[in-house]
């Protein structure tokens, strides 16, 4: 495994990391939840990716549960507040960050995490008031670094304005990217690595469509995620014949370089500096064991070139 910086936090993360968005504490039984977090941390995954709304508070239960035989300083953790865990609490307010901030730390059992994201803007709140509670978490120790997830580039500026003022600043983003999904690049890659924040990236295997275990015209595997009605809500775009077939392509290329198609599609992704690292899902320790072997690969211009030719107009955006 090799390592980054995230940001110019001085938290040092895994180049893969493990998330827990529909996995843990929901579809996947926890006897394979455990042995793929426990797998994860052998071959060298530091950081954890989990948030309060998944499972409404029941991946940090599992992840607490888990982690706590293991020594706090082995280990990254990140969660995220902003999406409703009742009819009530919800959003970035600063009473509703302080108080799903120690709701997460209570079930993950800790004293501190060492990243708390934004999961998305909330535009019935002041940024003021929401950086504010931010920075007064990390004050506090409850949080080292501060992030957020799928901000657009005003958003992001915006808040890079309030630093001077005494906010505290975002060292982390956390987009959709992958090699069929490309828009962070466009914008939000560029302004990041320019002031320190570095990417987390998550679906960066397409939720499993780059992997090449969906074929066009057939139906998905029993065992895949477009099969399960639990973790299929947001698939269904990204399944498309057109997508499909060109997808196979990847597989020639694959063999080429001596990789799988998940390590050719998680290299793509790492071959972005402003990178830190890649969140994949996992149901099963042979997936984390395949994914796990992307991190250190450094993929040619031949080959570079060849996944793009390959895409061509099947790229979603």
């Amino acid at each position: 495994m090799q390592y980054r910086q995230l940001g110019d936090s001085g938290i040092e993360v895994s180049e893969i990391s493990l998330g827990s968005w529909l996995t843990y504490g929901a579809a996947v039984d926890d006897d394979n939840a455990r042995a793929c977090v426990r797998r994860a941390l052998d071959l060298g995954v530091t950081l954890i990716d989990t948030a309060n709304a998944y499972a409404t508070g029941g991946a940090e239960s599992f992840l607490g549960d888990l982690l706590a035989d293991v020594p706090r300083d082995e280990y990254v953790l990140a969660t995220k507040v902003f999406f409703p865990m009742s009819k009530s609490d919800k959003g970035l307010s600063a009473p509703q960050i302080r108080k799903q901030l120690d709701a997460s730390l209570q079930r993950l059992r800790v004293d501190h995490v060492d990243l708390y994201q934004c999961h998305r803007y909330d535009p019935e709140v002041p940024l003021e008031e929401t950086m504010g509670a931010l920075t007064e978490a990390v004050q506090s120790g409850k949080t080292r670094a501060i992030g957020f997830s799928e901000w657009s580039p005003s958003q992001i500026q915006a808040a890079l304005d309030l630093v001077p003022s005494g906010m505290a600043k975002f060292t982390s983003s956390q987009p959709m990217y992958n090699a069929l999904w490309r828009k962070p690049e466009a914008k939000v890659i560029p302004l990041c690595e320019a002031n320190g924040i570095g990417q987390i990236v998550f679906s960066p295997l397409a939720q499993g469509v780059l992997t090449g275990k969906y074929k066009p015209g057939e139906p998905p595997p029993a065992d895949s995620r477009a099969a399960n009605d639990e973790m299929n809500g947001f698939i269904a775009g990204m399944t498309t014949d057109k997508v499909l077939t060109a997808v196979q392509g990847l597989r020639g290329v694959a063999e080429d370089a001596g990789l799988t198609m998940a390590q050719l599609s998680l290299a793509w992704i790492l071959r972005q500096p402003n990178v830190s690292s890649a969140i994949i899902g996992a149901s099963r320790p042979s997936q984390v064991e395949d994914n796990v072997a992307a991190s250190g690969v450094v993929l040619d211009d031949d080959t570079l070139k060849a996944i793009d030719d390959v895409l061509g107009d099947a790229i979603l955006g």
